[in-house]
């Protein structure tokens, strides 16, 4: 047997370790180290203590008529209309303006490291509109405290997006502004929040405003980019498009809410204020189902947008934009003024709608409660004999899922009833099973996080479907969700060969290298666009000028909410147009070359 191998009593120390054990360095380390966590505010004996948030004031009801209440982070044609509906619940608000490279500086300066570029950005625009407040306007900091506050999502899950509320918190004070109060509401905390400070109510108008708001803002949205790439008169879209956010902002700020008036409603008072409420909600809830009071502005909106002489001949790319939230969404400097840049270049480009975010998180409460009834089938099985017990929980969970699709079907609903008021052009809602059924196979669709499986289903739909050139997807640096999405999206490239996909992420730095990169993408997708159009022209026996001509003697055909149909295998709206002009101009026998007659 070998004998156990032992270490000699005088075998030769580390000199390190014969230094670090030296009593007199050991309390110079000491020393140090006591000087270090005193500076940088460390407490060692409280590390075991729970972390309790801190003391904030509270934002009570009858500071509500001198009170402004601060929101913003999307676009500025959906900010536009939320301040409408707060206004309208009785709330002085202002909307923060859109973010800029000088805010992101001051997100950086004043909050931690390390973080994305939303935070950044949306957390130094609030700093730089309240520095704005005390420097320009004069208000002493006391004063922006007591008659200010600013609202804001709060969510949980794996990225920096569950911290905002603390980077709030954090750059407000390192900015001098201590004190400042930021109010929550969760994405997913339902229709009534009842932990909420007392002086934001945030009831069924507060949510069902909210979500006609949202609804008209992205639907808005999609339409003034479907015609402004074709406007004749450049500018008009934009200007029509101003007036109509302030016609549909003061159709939200004088909208009349339901109420259960009358005898009736003073009886269920004055006999349960529980069944009253709940009467109420339900008069509320049949009204948004049933009104005209948002329609029919949408159909005035829409004939204005008719007005606008647009030209569809031109071959030009469909840039689908996806990615993170934020940077998919905002306006400005956040993801290097995009949109602009995209139709500046000679690009149509699709947004994505706020509304398929909230679908999503519709479809993961339906997809939850599969999958938490599965586990606690498996983890406590009930007996067979066990009768009520299966009942209970086969009622509590068909309850659920009944709620969630009656409210998935009940959004959808509303979203169409509007997009058909607003002309009918922009795109519906997309089934969510489907989009799961898409991405599955590259990206689990339990992986939650940003948008989930959502970017690549979106990639391939968009692109097999034939709705879209390319697609852009937009995300901040380190978004560690768009980044594991990016991962899957080099399978998907490979699998579907003719597509164009640029995944480009955005900072306060680094624009003149996206819009770079950006262009040479977009140069496959117009000669893509170019080539299309061009076989379309060849199979057909009218000539372009043929086609010109006819479009110049029928009037619908140069008016925007004209419906193109879609065609298998055609992409542009030029290509549409054509194939359909050739189609409608062979059913009435114009012969090519002859001068065209009016309808």
């Amino acid at each position: 047997m070998n004998a156990p191998i032992s270490t000699p009593s005088n075998a030769r120390r580390s000199p390190l370790l014969n230094v670090a054990q030296d009593p007199q360095v050991s309390a110079l380390l000491a020393e140090a180290e006591r000087e270090f966590l005193a500076e940088e505010g460390v407490n060692v004996g409280s590390i075991h203590e729970q972390f309790r948030r801190p003391v904030e004031r509270d934002f009570i009801r009858s500071e509500v008529p001198h009170t402004t209440l601060l929101f913003g982070g999307l676009t500025f044609r959906h900010e536009r209309l939320i301040q409408g509906v707060f206004q309208s619940l009785g709330y002085n608000t202002k909307v923060v303006p859109t973010p800029n490279v000088d805010a992101f500086q001051k997100g950086k300066e004043y909050g931690n490291n390390g973080q994305c570029n939303p935070t950044y950005f949306t957390v130094g625009n609030l700093v730089q509109y309240l520095e704005h407040l005390r420097d320009d306007e004069g208000m002493t900091v006391q004063e922006i405290n007591d008659s200010h506050i600013f609202l804001t999502a709060g969510a949980c899950g794996p990225c920096r997006f569950g911290m905002y509320e603390a980077e709030y918190r954090l750059a407000l004070r390192n900015a001098g502004f201590d004190g400042f109060r930021v109010v929550l509401f969760q994405q997913k905390g339902g229709l009534t929040q009842g932990d909420m400070e007392a002086g934001l109510k945030m009831d069924l108008d507060f949510f069902l405003g909210l979500l006609n708001a949202m609804n008209m803002g992205d639907l808005m949205n999609e339409v003034s980019n479907q015609i402004r790439p074709f406007e004749t008169s450049p500018g008009q879209t934009d200007q029509v498009l101003g007036e109509a956010l302030d016609f549909l902002h003061a159709t939200l700020r004088d909208h009349k809410k339901a109420e259960l008036d009358g005898d009736l409603g003073d009886w269920l008072k004055s006999r349960n204020k529980s069944t009253f409420d709940k009467t109420r909600n339900l008069v509320k809830f049949v009204d948004q189902l049933t009104t005209e009071d948002f329609r029919e502005p949408l159909r005035q909106v829409s004939a204005q947008f008719d007005q606008i002489e647009v030209d569809r001949l031109q071959p030009k790319p469909i840039v689908k934009i996806t990615g993170e939230f934020w940077a998919q969404t905002t306006d400005g400097d956040g993801n290097f003024n995009m949109f602009r840049f995209l139709q500046a270049e000679g690009a149509e480009i699709i947004v994505e709608p706020i509304a398929t975010w909230i679908a999503y998180m519709i479809w993961q409460g339906k997809i939850k409660s599969s999958d938490r009834r599965s586990i606690d089938e498996k983890q406590a099985p009930a007996k067979w004999y066990e009768l009520r017990r299966i009942a209970d929980e086969q009622v509590a969970y068909l309850k659920k899922r009944g709620m969630l699709a009656v409210a998935d079907k009940v959004f959808r609903r509303e979203y169409e009833r509007m997009r058909e008021a607003l002309g009918g052009t922009a795109h519906s809602i997309v089934d969510m099973w489907e989009m799961e059924d898409i991405a599955h196979e590259y990206y689990h669709s339990r992986s939650e996080g940003g948008e989930g499986h959502l970017e690549v289903s979106k990639n391939i739909y968009y692109t097999a479907k034939g709705l879209c050139h390319m697609v852009l997807s937009l995300k901040p640096f380190g978004c560690m969700p768009s980044t594991q999405s990016d991962g899957a999206q080099s399978a998907v490239v490979n699998n579907f060969k003719d597509m164009i996909f640029l995944p480009i992420e955005t900072s306060g730095e680094g624009e003149i290298n996206a819009h770079s990169r950006v262009q040479m993408a977009l140069g496959e997708a117009k000669a893509k666009a170019k080539s299309e159009f061009n076989e379309v022209l060849d199979a057909m026996e009218y000539s372009l000028d043929d086609l010109r001509a006819y479009v110049s003697k029928h009037d619908e055909l140069r008016r925007p909410m004209y419906h193109v149909p879609h065609y298998e295998g055609l992409v542009g709206t030029a290509a549409r147009f054509a194939r359909h002009l050739s189609e409608r101009m062979r059913d009435e026998g114009v012969r090519p070359g002859a001068p065209s007659t009016a309808a």
